[in-house]
């Protein structure tokens, strides 16, 4: 049984006008931004995709800001404090290769595809059940990240500010509310990008100050190595099969699972990370748009990462029945604890920001699938244009207040970081291993997609909830057991998909050009824009440099 994610009431914060000050701008510009961005929206495209017109640097800056959500800032600042260095597998395995893989192979396909979203390339690529099935699934699952995020935001401006949980939630709902309904996906893009920044200056300052209180690096590496153990501040070491260490995986899992597994199925078929690419102004832009994002993912884990381990040195018995404070209280613990007024109100505007970028990436992704997927393909077909923007706004309020209702669910998490992998081994996994062996397979079938996605989604759910809650199979944590249910959905999904395609009929040679990998279609070639000669406009020279840092970035951690 896990513990509740309720923050400590003796986190509150010594908030005076200026804090206040700095919230109120923040707030006035997001809405300034939304009404700036509304004159651009006249069609579906540019209210959902943003009229696939955005430089590269603002789509990519958007693309890691719509990530760094309560799954950043929250849940891996308190995985450190659980975990340790570990922690750092999430970002250099379990991100750059995946985000470098879907710039260079997949976003040719989804851009020259012309797709509005990522189901929508299932229906291209296989049929209406896959179609169908997948955007049920995600319109489910985004509502209930969103959820995860503005729960999180609650509890904590709850504990920091003394604002009663039903104000949070109703002020950042409106707020997301309000600039994604005026601006569509361009208010939330620029939004990010602004985000993005804030959210920097926030965890900038908690880092700094933070390894200051404990003696620097050395003080920090000494102190958790010798009250957790020299394993904690490594990312491999007792990570050999069957060792123990404090993350319950060993490196065989944390490869598959997390780095394979997991790590692709979320960056690479997640459409509130993809639309952002997909609202780029062409191909080269849309490649870049993840690479971009790669080269800051690689250095944000010291942000979060750092203030867990203090966190961990200064409270030793976090997360334990001997302290009041759960692991999800680091970030906020150190922002009561070493942050002046004026810093600490950047600080709780970060956090804001950060929840409400990543509520709003799931918010925007929903309503584009909700209306484009499901609404004007199998409910309403045929109406004028004009109709599904205003419907697209519609479902929006209606995605907001679904919101609200799934945030209690991630109450029985104390590791919000183990809810949402739970939630991506449940629902990204299954759809990747239909998205791989679709676009590298030219013999699956038509109907090999909906039973893959739907058997490898029950048999991750089965993994999880029967194998593992019922304690049949015997794994030392949540994540472990989220590492094996990833594993698990994959395998079967990719079973059954050679199985049905062995026996039903593949789609013609002629639909699948520009869908699978070594066919081609118009949409997927184009000619170089002007300038895009520079070394730093190539998407293969940005992904690989992406992956060797990531790697060079391991060794000073890895034994």
């Amino acid at each position: 049984m896990q513990t509740p994610t309720y923050l400590s009431a003796e986190l509150r914060l010594p908030t005076n006008w200026l804090d206040y000050s700095l919230l109120g701008i923040y707030f006035v510009v997001v809405l300034g931004i939304g009404f700036a961005a509304r004159r651009s929206v006249k069609t579906s495209l540019d209210f959902f995709l943003s009229g696939r017109s955005l430089p590269a640097w603002v789509t990519g800056l958007a693309f890691i800001a719509a990530n760094l959500g309560a799954t950043e800032i929250l849940g891996m600042a308190a995985n450190s404090a659980q975990y340790g260095v570990y922690t750092t597998h999430w970002y250099w395995i379990g991100a750059i290769p995946a985000m470098v893989f879907l710039g260079l192979v997949m976003m040719p396909f989804y851009y020259g595809s012309k797709v509005r979203s990522v189901p929508e390339f299932l229906l291209l690529r296989f049929d209406k059940g896959a179609h169908l099935l997948s955007s049920i699934l995600f319109a489910f699952a985004a509502i209930l990240i969103a959820g995860v995020n503005l729960y999180a935001l609650a509890i904590v401006v709850e504990a920091l500010l003394g604002w009663p949980e039903w104000v949070a939630i109703v002020v950042a709902g409106f707020f997301v509310l309000a600039y994604i309904t005026l601006g569509g996906l361009s208010s939330a893009i620029y939004n990010e990008v602004l985000q993005f920044f804030v959210i920097l200056a926030a965890l900038i300052p908690i880092a700094v100050l933070g390894l200051k209180k404990v003696g620097g690096w050395d003080g920090l590496s000494d102190s958790l190595t010798e009250s957790r153990g020299a394993d904690f501040m490594t990312s491999w070491g007792g990570t050999g099969i069957g060792s123990d260490n404090p993350l319950g995986a060993n490196w065989l899992t944390i490869v598959l699972g997390l780095g394979f597994v997991l790590s692709f199925g979320y960056w690479t078929t997640n459409f509130a990370e993809v639309q952002r690419a997909l609202s780029a102004k062409n191909l080269s832009a849309a490649q870049r748009t993840p690479l971009i994002a790669a080269f800051p993912k690689i250095f944000i884990v010291f942000l979060v990462m750092i203030p867990g381990l203090v966190a961990a040195v200064l409270v030793p018995k976090i997360g334990t029945s001997g302290s009041d404070l759960q692991y999800n209280d680091a970030i906020p613990y150190l922002m009561a604890q070493l942050l002046p007024n004026g810093v600490l109100g950047i600080a709780v505007t970060g956090l804001l920001a950060a929840f409400m970028a990543g509520m709003a990436a799931n918010v925007s992704s929903f309503n584009t699938v909700f209306t484009t997927d499901i609404w004007a393909k199998y409910v309403v077909r045929g109406r004028e244009d004009a109709y599904y923007v205003r419907f697209g706004r519609l479902i929006t309020a209606i995605g907001v207040l679904a919101s609200i209702g799934t945030a209690f669910l991630a109450r029985s998490f104390s590791n919000i970081m183990a809810y949402l992998q739970t939630l991506f081994s449940f629902f990204n996994v299954p759809m990747f291993v239909v998205f791989i062996i679709g676009m590298f397979w030219k013999r699956a079938s038509m109907k090999s997609g909906f039973w893959g996605l739907l058997v490898g989604t029950t048999a991750a759910m089965i993994n999880y909830f029967v194998l593992y809650k019922q304690g049949i199979v015997d794994i030392p944590s949540d994540q472990g057991a989220n590492f094996v249910s990833a594993i698990a959905g994959f395998v079967a999904g990719a079973v059954v998909m050679v199985a049905v395609s062995l026996f039903t009929a593949p789609k013609p040679a002629e639909e699948l050009q520009g869908l699978v990998y070594g066919t081609t279609s118009p949409g997927m070639a184009e000619p170089p824009a002007p300038g895009d000669e520079a070394w730093y406009r190539k998407p293969a020279l940005l992904g690989w440099g992406a992956v060797v840092l990531a790697a060079a970035c391991y060794i000073p951690f890895s034994f």
